[in-house]
């Protein structure tokens, strides 16, 4: 097999970026992009570390982010695994991406930028949910903002289908995994008692 090993080889074969394509990136929140971002209730953190790199969903139930001024939006860290994975990677190396999604829409908003973590009391608390904040923020400096070619949601006609019906759960996929040795029924049973005592 034939693997390409540089940029001009590359090039070659795709040709020139359009205009709007080059036009489209800003270096902070516009009134588009905040309208866009702050509509979206989920996204897609990806970040980078010595041990390679990690993308991890977040969601909630308004807007995924905060926005601390046009340069800045705040990420809570919301519960989940406790793996911390994408926080380890931002203490090593600052540098995320974020894909932000909202239903129906064929778009994908990016955003490359710098991230710090910070338990700060008062940011915290801007998160309360039920009487629970989160354990820590992610605050990003936004470097640029752009739209994704709509093509990739469309080809997948990810809106309007349901493709869940018969795929194996994460209790299977733990059994599996032990060869075994995991009660994944048990799992599966507990989690939705358990997700709702823990969504914040």
């Amino acid at each position: 097999m034939n693997y390409l090993k540089t940029p001009d080889a590359l090039e070659a074969l795709y040709g020139s970026p359009g205009e709007a394509s080059l036009a489209k990136v800003v270096g902070r929140l516009t009134p588009c992009t905040r309208r866009w971002i702050m509509a979206s209730r989920f996204c897609i953190l990806s970040t980078v570390g010595p041990e390679g790199t990690d993308a991890s969903p977040r969601g909630d139930d308004g807007p995924v982010v905060l926005e601390l001024d046009d340069k800045h939006l705040a990420l809570p860290d919301w519960r989940g695994n406790n793996r911390i994975d994408s926080l380890r990677n931002i203490l090593r190396d600052p540098r995320v991406s974020l894909m932000f999604m909202v239903p129906g829409s064929n778009n994908v908003m990016r955003l490359n930028g710098q991230a710090r973590l910070t338990d700060d009391a008062d940011l915290r608390a801007r998160f309360a949910r039920n009487g629970n904040q989160p354990r820590t923020v992610i605050v990003i400096r936004i470097d640029e903002i752009y739209s994704q070619c709509a093509r990739a949601v469309m080809r997948a006609d990810l809106w309007s289908r349901d493709d869940a019906d018969g795929l194996p759960s994460v209790g299977d996929m733990l059994h599996e995994a032990t060869s075994g040795e995991f009660d994944g029924k048990a799992y599966d049973a507990d989690w939705p008692a358990r997700a709702a005592k823990s969504m914040w």
